[in-house]
């Protein structure tokens, strides 16, 4: 995931896109038609999709937050208030409620 979409200065609300339903179906497909030697390949991406889509957009949007801060540079506690400016500079449309709900997210949900 490479944004998300809805969090502006008015707004709080998140969109989350998905679209791993297809990958795992074009993966299935894949398998069906997969020679012995890629088989192995194919059902280790298949479970890797099957567990990413299993993931909450809650944990989606910790893990997009957790992405941006490292996008910014910043290796310190999620926690602080040096993330939360963290995460506004490097995503500057974010109003600071939101910014504040997606890190109490992102320290909720560690990876």
């Amino acid at each position: 995931m490479t944004g998300i979409t809805g969090l502006g200065r008015k707004n709080t609300f998140v969109l989350t896109i998905r679209d791993a339903d297809e990958v795992s179906a074009a993966l299935r497909e894949a398998l069906a038609e997969a020679s012995p030697e890629d088989r192995p390949g194919l059902e280790r991406a298949a479970a890797l999709v099957e567990s990413t889509a299993a993931a909450t957009e809650t944990r989606l949007r910790a893990r997009w937050v957790r992405s941006r801060l490292a996008a910014a540079g910043f290796t310190g506690d999620v926690a602080s208030v040096a993330a939360v400016k963290a995460l506004r500079q490097v995503e500057p449309t974010l109003s600071l409620l939101a910014a504040v709900q997606l890190q109490r997210e992102a320290v909720a949900n560690p990876e």
